[in-house]
């Protein structure tokens, strides 16, 4: 007995689009996607950037050194100003001279004095006699005496103004090394800033060479993918006839994140970055 079997067949519009849409399909996916064309890529640093990079690492490590080196040669020289003979350099070299022309019109006028005895002692008659030797005794012993604070007097004085000199000297030397110390430590926050600001205005850069390039890799991206899009949306659109129903077509490319989210996200951490160095260098500075 024959068996009879009975096919529901779509109708012939059906099959010539299921046919056609094999064909697509066959050709679109024999070859292999180009993923160099839509792969990420990273923005290069930007030159402002560099030049942080170049100021850290060359002359902000370390720049304070020498200027520790030069308050060190300050404090050598104050210590070459303190103890009891640091005057004598500024002794003037003509006090000596002065001293012994004082002296020598001190001793001229002490004869003219002793002269003045003998004269008396002949008015009076008494030349040769032991009244004029005392008279000459208790002069001399007055003029040795006097000669001999006037002399201190002067070496005070030149001591005093020796000792004055000294002391402005050493304070002036201490001062400049206290200076030097001061500027090595304002050094590395000055480097800081610097290495902050051009780090800050190098991420922002970078942050839109990189969207940019996110912008152009997400363009490569939607044009490799097209057409397998329109494949899927055809696709969908000839079972949904096939099956008599209506269908919702679901794309398969997953967007990613905006050019503009890229961005922002580049340069917040670009920011939080830069302020962790700050407190890094400001740390530093105190320590």
């Amino acid at each position: 007995m024959a068996v009879q079997q009975t096919q529901a067949l779509p109708p012939q519009y059906v099959e010539d689009l299921q046919k056609d849409y094999g064909k697509q399909l066959t050709a679109t996916t024999a070859a292999p996607l180009d993923t160099s064309k839509f792969a990420p890529q990273v923005a290069a640093q930007d030159a402002a950037q560099t030049s942080a990079y170049n100021l850290a690492t060359g002359q902000g490590i370390g720049a304070f050194q020498p200027y520790i080196t030069q308050a060190g040669s300050y404090d050598t020289a104050a210590a070459g100003l303190s103890g009891p003979q640091a005057y004598q350099q500024f002794q003037s070299p003509y006090q000596q001279d002065i001293i012994d022309a004082t002296l020598a019109e001190y001793d001229t006028q002490a004869a003219a004095g002793m002269t003045g005895i003998g004269q008396q002692a002949a008015m009076s008659g008494n030349l040769g006699g032991g009244r004029e030797g005392v008279m000459r005794s208790q002069y001399q012993n007055k003029s040795d005496m006097n000669r001999a604070l006037l002399q201190s007097g002067l070496l005070q004085q030149g001591f005093t103004q020796s000792n004055q000199l000294a002391n402005q000297a050493f304070n002036q030397q201490m001062q400049l090394g206290q200076n030097q110390q001061g500027l090595a430590g304002l050094v590395p926050g000055l480097y800081g800033q610097d290495i902050g600001t051009l780090q800050a205005a190098g991420a922002g850069q970078q942050a839109q060479s990189q969207a940019v390039l996110d912008a152009q890799r997400e363009q490569n991206r939607l044009e490799a993918y097209e057409p397998y899009e329109r494949l899927g949306y055809q696709g969908q659109g000839i079972a949904s006839i096939a099956s008599g129903a209506p269908g919702q077509y679901q794309s398969t490319v997953t967007p990613n994140p905006s050019p503009l989210q890229t961005a922002l996200g580049i340069a917040t951490v670009g920011g939080g970055l830069m302020g962790n160095y700050g407190d890094f260098l400001r740390g530093r500075n105190t320590t």
